[in-house]
């Protein structure tokens, strides 16, 4: 029973874009491990705090990822 943790930033996404990513993840993972899967497929968003997350040893707050979203850059 394939269990999908997606794991972001708090106080990046709205609830549309989390309960979008929830639903766009969990298809791709159906479409790969068959449709008889779907009712044993459990996905979650776990939120980080904004400042507890780095990437490279630079900590990230949400703002930082807003600003990188808005520029079209990479996170």
């Amino acid at each position: 029973m394939p269990f999908i943790d997606i794991k972001v930033i708090e106080g990046v996404f709205t609830p549309e874009e989390k309960r979008e990513m929830v639903e766009r993840v969990s298809e791709a993972v159906i479409a790969i491990e068959g449709e008889p899967l779907r009712a044993v497929t459990h996905t979650a968003i776990t939120e980080t705090p904004s400042g507890e997350w780095a990437v490279g040893g630079q900590a990230l707050s949400a703002e930082d990822v807003k600003a990188k979203r808005a520029a079209g850059a990479p996170a």
